[in-house]
């Protein structure tokens, strides 16, 4: 059995930054097991497997397909740069004709579609909630030391915490900032959080980054993220209430870095869109 697999760095137009995620074209049904053993194989915060919704589906002329993510340890329920990363493949890779892809997923229909050298992500936009500090005092020290919090917000539908440091901050802070996320598992006692992010406000001027983000989601087996479409779609509707602005340029200051458009929509939902590089093409046998 031939799987063609492919690795893409996402959030990025070049190799070797953003955040790569491996992506499988299946032409057939796969064992449910071996999504599993593949993604671990992999070994990247990622991979992604794109399968035909029906017998007479094609890669290069269909505009619908079935879309399922997996980490290393388990399968999510979202992954917005491994929906870039499949986007990707099948438009420059399968050269695919359709201006826009739907994908049926976990969390519903995604819909990616290009505008010029971007590929534009239609995911849901999520709410972060007042969060009792209290409850997860543990967890932040763990993540930042003594540093001080400015806001504490935690979004029920994606079990992510969104920890906002104080506007005295740069970005460099946050960049050079040392965290050890294994330390988070022991630290979370709440058993609601699944994910972290580090978030500061950016270049008030109106130039440059609206703001910057860190996600960490020692959970699911990744220490730290390194640029994040599903962190973003709670970031997106937290800064865009917090600055009042429905476009956005966002970056995220991983080791990788990559950056994000943002443009939230009055119908609940977010565009995120990004860059990305194809990096290596082959074939599992």
């Amino acid at each position: 059995m031939q799987i063609p697999i492919f690795t893409v760095d996402a959030f990025t137009n070049r190799p070797f930054s953003g955040n790569p995620a491996a992506v499988c074209l299946l032409e057939n049904d796969l064992d449910e097991d071996l999504h599993q053993k593949i993604a671990t194989e992999m070994n990247l915060s990622e991979t992604a497997f794109i399968r035909k919704l029906k017998p007479g589906d094609d890669f290069t002329k269909s505009s619908c397909f079935g879309l399922r993510w997996f980490t290393p340890a388990n399968e999510v329920p979202l992954c917005g740069h491994a929906t870039l990363a499949s986007a990707a493949v099948l438009f420059h890779v399968q050269k695919n004709t359709n201006s826009v892809l739907t994908f049926v997923t976990l969390s519903g229909e995604l819909k990616a579609r290009q505008v010029k050298d971007h590929i534009v992500l239609d995911l849901p936009l999520y709410t972060a909630y007042p969060q009792e500090l209290k409850e997860v005092e543990e967890l932040i020290k763990a993540a930042v030391g003594d540093m001080i919090v400015q806001d504490v917000r935690y979004s029920p539908d994606t079990k992510k915490l969104l920890v906002r440091l104080s506007d005295t901050y740069e970005r460099s802070v946050l960049e050079d900032l040392k965290v050890s996320a294994q330390h988070f598992l022991s630290a979370e006692k709440t058993g609601k959080v699944k994910g972290l992010i580090l978030t500061v406000k950016g270049n008030s001027s109106g130039k440059g980054h609206d703001f910057y983000s860190r996600y960490f989601a020692p959970w699911y087996g990744i220490l730290e993220d390194p640029v994040t479409g599903s962190a973003h779609a709670v970031l997106s509707s937290y800064w865009s209430e917090q600055l009042g602005k429905k476009e956005m340029l966002a970056f995220q200051c991983s080791r990788r870095g990559g950056e994000l458009k943002i443009f939230v929509r009055n119908d609940g939902r977010v565009d995120i869109a990004g860059q990305s590089a194809v990096v290596l093409k082959g074939n599992l046998t």
